[in-house]
Order: structure tokens, then sequence, then C-alpha cells
């Protein structure tokens, strides 16, 4: 009888057992998956479809947000998670974000990447990563100061994309904040700034589109020039002040007998990177065109609307 009890006894220990062990089981199962659900060391590398994200700046300044939007074209049960990364480091996911939205403040050289889950947490689509980029016009390169050897070649698909010109901003009288701005720490009243800016901006050629095989249009009301460029080299500038410039060069190998022989670049920026803005010079004499100082009409990306450009302007 007392054998019977012992069995008894250790049968009912082994049961109580067993069911902690499956208990235990069913919770860490649980934790594993909510560690999977949190997606810190998922592998995306399977990721059926491709999502694009929109909405980046070619360059933010410091304190502006950067907001972003994703999309994979379809429509598909699941969440998003964003993540970022600096240089060399493993993707880190931004919590709380679970929309096809992010609005994070500007970092410069972070990157940033979306990656779609369905509810079993299976990725469905993910992004290539972009780039921020925050340039506040406060750099010792763009204001003209720099070493030879800091200064490379570049190509034309830093100056790609459509430009619109922003001396009509000037006649019209959307950029008196501007100047006022620039009087206030400046050498000059805001109404000698509007005429210094008035004959530097003044154009006729309201847009400009370049294209990545160095093809140019000069779009002046409804008459369009157009020519095909290539490189030629850059020239450094000194000027009175002690700073220095650099131009980028390209002359015209084939287009219409009207389009300029060459067209320099200014941007204040020395070495291979996308252009924000910049101002252009162009003529049938190489050589002359480095002397003018006076007369440089800039321009903007396209879509750009005149407050985002007073924007930049007022960073300056």
């Amino acid at each position: 009888m007392k054998k019977n009890v012992w069995v008894f006894g250790a049968s009912l220990v082994l049961t109580m057992m067993a069911a902690c062990q499956n208990a235990d089981s069913e919770e860490q199962t649980s934790e594993d998956s909510h560690e999977n659900h949190d997606h810190h060391d998922h592998d995306h590398s399977e990721a059926v479809q491709t999502a694009t994200i929109e909405g980046l700046n070619d360059h933010y300044h410091t304190g502006d947000q950067v907001e972003l939007s994703v999309t994979t074209g379809e429509e598909t049960e699941g969440h998003w998670h964003w993540y970022q990364k600096s240089d060399d480091e493993e993707w880190v996911i931004i919590e709380e974000e679970f929309e096809d939205t992010l609005n994070i403040e500007a970092v410069d050289g972070q990157k940033i990447k979306a990656t779609f889950y369905d509810e079993d947490h299976n990725v469905i689509a993910e992004s290539e990563p972009v780039e921020i980029h925050i340039d506040d016009h406060n750099s010792d390169v763009y204001n003209g100061y720099f070493e030879d050897e800091d200064i490379a070649d570049r190509d034309i698909s830093d100056w790609t994309g459509t430009w619109q010109s922003v001396y009509p901003y000037l006649t019209s009288g959307e950029l008196e904040e501007v100047f006022e701005h620039k009087a206030e720490d400046g050498d000059k009243t805001a109404e000698e700034y509007k005429e210094y800016y008035n004959t530097g901006y003044e154009t006729t050629m309201n847009e400009i589109e370049i294209k990545e095989d160095g093809t140019i249009s000069f779009v002046s009301g409804e008459d369009t020039i157009t020519g095909q460029y290539e490189y030629d080299g850059y020239e450094i500038l000194e000027y009175e002040a002690g700073n220095r410039g650099v131009r980028f060069i390209f002359e015209q190998v084939n287009g219409d007998e009207d389009a300029p022989d060459y067209i320099q670049f200014s941007d204040h920026i020395i070495a291979p990177e996308k252009s924000g803005h910049y101002h252009l010079y162009w003529g049938d004499d190489r050589e002359a065109l480095l002397e003018e100082v006076d007369h440089w009409p800039t321009y903007y990306p396209e879509d750009l609307t005149v407050d985002e450009i007073k924007k930049d302007m007022l960073q300056h």
C-alpha cells in the first residue's frame, strides 16, 4: 500500500513539473513572439516588394523636421516600422512609429529606411535607405575658405533637374523679408541689398532643365534654346574680401546656335555633391565669364515654394 502511495506521489510531482515546464515554454514563446514583433534583429533581406520613401529634401537646416512618407503601391494588411542608423552602426528601430508617415528632427548623415510587416510579422516590403543632409550655409567651405586639395571634379549629375530663377520673386516683392534680415547685421540698408541682388539675379531665363546626358535647356518665356555640354574642368577665383570661389565649367559640344558655348556653375560646393541651389554664368568666352562677379542668376529646384526658398536664403 505504501508503495502505491509513493508511485502516485511521484507521478503527481512529475505531472506538476511537466505542467510548469509547459507554462515556462509558453511564456518563453510569448516573449519570443514579442521580441519578434519588435523586429530589432529581424532579417529584412527577403522583402518581396520594394517600398518607396517620398518627401526627402536635397538638404535641411539644423532644427528642421524631416517629413517622410512610404508606400508599396499596393493595399496590404499590416504595419510599418521605421529604422535609422549613422555611419557603420546597426539599424535601430524608431520607437512608436507604425504608420506610413514619419516626422523626425533632421540629423546630418542619418540614414532612414522603412519596412512593412504583415500580421504574422513577416517582411512584405522594404525601402532603400535615404540619407539626411544638413547644410547650414555657415561652414568655411560655403564662405569660401578651403584648401586646393579639397577641390574635386564634379559630374553634371550634381545639377540635374528642373530649376527656377529667383528673379521673379525679387521683382514681385516677395523677397523683402530676406533683404531686411540681411540689413540687420550687414553693411547695407535693405534697399541697398535689394539693388545688389537685383543686379545679381536679373535674367530672362526663368527656367533651366538639366539632364544626365549633359543636355541643358534654357527657357525664356515661350522660347527655349538647348545645347549639350561636356565637363571642361574647374577654375579657382580669388575675391577681394580674401575668400575664394570655384567655378565648374561645361562646354557646348552640340545644340542650338543660340545656346551659350560655356556655362559655369558656382554653388559654394567644391567636391561632388548634389546642389541645392546655384549661381550660373553663361556666354561664349570662357575667360571673360571668369571675370564676371556682379551678375549671377540664381536657381532653386522647380518644386520649391517661395517660402521654402526664403527660408534657405535666411540661413545665409
